[in-house]
């Protein structure tokens, strides 16, 4: 066993994300068995890393927002003159069924990132987050979060089609992860993924003979899109886990 470097095991314990750790070390922010410790210095995974108070407070500031991503509007960055869905982060848009009990503020936009994006002839969930953590929860390499999606087809499937969505289709070269496809309807599947490559559900589609003409994301992990209007957004509250 070697030492880390102290961001990392930040990171691992879920303290903070590594560039955010890296920010704390830089303020003196960060102790190992109560010594203040660095911007590059390591440790051994079983010392005690401790935030002191203002990163605590600062972790604890950070919100994030589920929004009801609407057709024609692109997640991050804006495309062609496609409005991007950081700008329907506003009051006005902030849905009756927020329970969080937290008052939005116009700075709570700064640093938001989207963590899983949706393609702009998508609908549904999407996370917009200023946590490392929960971003690398989410679209981390190692991340084993499920998302959930409804998705109407047409075409016609082709033999042993739905087996192959289930298991044993590759996307560039590569074997795509186990899924948990099946029919809902005559045309309509329920898309369970672990992974979220570009684009992916249509193209598994396309490769068993069938045409996405309709995807709705409904569920990351164990939070639901639920009757979040398009277009509304609500704040995670602090008993919701993904």
């Amino acid at each position: 066993m070697e030492k880390m470097r102290i961001s990392k095991l930040l990171a691992q314990q879920g303290l903070c994300s590594r560039r955010e750790a890296d920010l704390y070390l830089a303020q003196g922010l960060v102790t190992v068995d109560g010594e203040v410790a660095q911007v590059g210095d390591k440790a051994w995974p079983h010392q005690k890393l401790v935030l002191k108070g203002q990163a605590q407070k600062t972790q604890q500031n950070r919100v994030t927002i589920l929004l009801h991503k609407p057709m024609g509007i692109v997640s991050s960055q804006a495309e062609d003159g496609y409005q991007p869905a950081i700008t329907l982060i506003k009051p006005s848009n902030q849905s009756p069924l927020d329970r969080s009990g937290v008052r939005f503020k116009p700075t709570m936009r700064h640093g938001l990132a989207v963590a899983g994006r949706l393609d702009i002839d998508s609908t549904g969930l999407l996370v917009l987050t200023q946590d490392g953590r929960i971003a690398r929860q989410l679209i981390g390499q190692d991340s084993d979060i499920e998302k959930e999606y409804l998705v109407r087809v047409s075409g016609k499937l082709i033999p042993n089609g739905l087996a192959l969505l289930n298991h044993g289709l590759k996307l560039d070269g590569q074997t795509l992860k186990p899924a948990n496809v099946r029919w809902l309807n005559n045309d309509q599947l329920l898309f369970r993924l672990k992974e979220g490559r570009k684009r992916q559900i249509r193209r598994m589609c396309e490769l068993v003979g069938l045409k996405v003409i309709g995807l709705k994301r409904v569920r990351v992990g164990k939070v639901k899109l639920g009757e979040l209007a398009p277009g509304t957004w609500r704040f995670l509250r602090a008993d919701e886990r993904f």
